[in-house]
């Protein structure tokens, strides 16, 4: 009989932060599958756990897994820990996951501190709906690629940043998003945590005179969507009439139904479109 996949959420900062379930789940699994056996092993001694670990991170995450599924199918229950925060979020878990779901194993993620929710819950900007960047690449043409696409963004935008990076990527924030609310949090759950609510641009200012210090989330307001209704109307209204009309018949709609899409796009009434074809004519 297969044994189970234990994905287990770890302080992000705070020892605290960990749960009861996390720590009898790490004392009584066969095998813990850690990122940095350095790291975790104060962990796991601070909570007097002595189960066996093995290196499993981004270089070997591919036969490591292949290694951690065999030994799952064979009886034995595996736990993967990050070095910090929740498996399967910006780091190689997400393979192990990925490899015993195909094979048919069951996984359970043991919920705890993730970074990124951390930062979003207390960063004064919407929560409803939020996209998850992670790292930005490091590949010129991709990166250039998604800051492209974050442009027209309207969920709240949460990513991770190292602080040798963060000056360039404000950089280039301020010049795809425009000049946006964002919230820079480091440290979190630590002693010296800190949260800064400002603008791109006065962040950049910050950071001329102030290095940046430790792991940043980033949190970063949305497009507004409101605004972006004003623009695409206006876009639509320095188009003339008659080559709006045009645009819609070309594509095959008939007049009538032609007519209420131009006035849509506009932000008029039909008739005020008809009213205006008319003159033209």
């Amino acid at each position: 009989m297969s044994g189970k996949l234990y994905l287990c959420a770890t302080p992000i900062g705070n020892l605290e932060d960990i749960t009861y379930r996390v720590i009898r789940t790490l004392k009584e699994v066969d095998i813990i599958g850690a990122e940095d056996t350095r790291n975790s092993i104060k962990l796991l001694n601070h909570f007097d756990i002595h189960t066996p670990m093995t290196s499993y991170h981004e270089y070997n995450k591919v036969d490591k897994a292949r290694y951690l599924v065999g030994e799952i199918q064979k009886g034995k229950n595996v736990a993967i820990i990050t070095d910090a925060g929740t498996p399967g979020i910006s780091d190689p878990g997400e393979e192990i996951c990925r490899q015993c779901v195909e094979a048919g194993i069951e996984v359970s993620s043991l919920p705890g501190p993730a970074a990124c929710i951390t930062a979003l819950t207390m960063s004064g900007l919407p929560t409803r709906r939020f996209s998850f960047e992670a790292f930005l690449p490091r590949d010129k043409k991709e990166r250039q690629m998604i800051l492209e696409e974050l442009k027209a963004e309207t969920r709240t935008i949460v990513m991770y940043e190292a602080p040798h990076r963060l000056k360039d990527t404000l950089k280039e924030l301020l010049k795809h998003l425009g000049n946006r609310k964002i919230s820079l949090c480091r440290e979190i759950t630590k002693k010296y945590e800190e949260n800064i609510y400002t603008t791109i641009e006065d962040a950049i200012k910050m950071y001329e005179v102030n290095d940046p210090r430790g792991e940043y989330v980033l949190v970063i307001e949305g497009r507004d969507r409101e605004k972006d209704e004003i623009e695409k109307q206006n876009n639509w209204m320095n188009m003339e009439l008659t080559e709006h009309m045009n645009l819609y018949l070309e594509q095959g709609m008939d007049k009538k139904s032609a007519m209420k899409q131009v006035a849509k796009d506009r932000g008029v009434s039909k008739r005020d479109v008809y009213n205006e074809l008319l003159k033209e004519e």
